[in-house]
């Protein structure tokens, strides 16, 4: 107890650091499946999927994927609701992020299968995939 006293800053720093480090895990696993441009475009081709872009409305409109429905991450609690529960959903943004709370918003409103683009639009472009604009 005496060591713990005596180096409280050090000890702060430590589970500082720790929790920082886990942080991103935990989000990721609350937020449900991050699939690679691969796994998606596999998903796309063998089942029907709703895409949902969850960018804003201006990032939408320089490209998204093909077929792709825009409901920004701060609207789409209010349309969940328009989104068949049958069909799983691939989200769409542009690093993964926004992509993350969508699922989380989704998932609340009892949608099951909901996958997350990893790496969003950047990865999907850097992968040199098609864009619909």
């Amino acid at each position: 107890m005496k060591f713990i006293l005596d180096n409280l800053s050090l000890v702060l720093a430590v589970l500082v650091s720790g929790g920082m480090l886990l942080w991103p895990l935990m989000r990721a696993r609350a937020g449900g499946p991050t699939i690679d441009t691969l796994e998606a475009t596999k998903l796309l081709n063998s089942r029907e999927v709703q895409v949902v872009d969850c960018r804003t409305a201006a990032e939408f409109s320089g490209g998204s994927l093909a077929h792709a429905r825009n409901l920004p991450v701060t609207d789409i609690g209010r349309h969940a609701d328009e989104l068949r529960k049958d069909v799983p959903v691939l989200l769409v943004c542009e690093h993964g992020r926004r992509s993350s709370i969508a699922s989380v918003k989704l998932r609340s409103a009892g949608l099951k299968e909901v996958y997350i683009l990893g790496g969003g639009m950047q990865a999907w472009r850097a992968a040199g995939l098609p864009v619909s604009k």
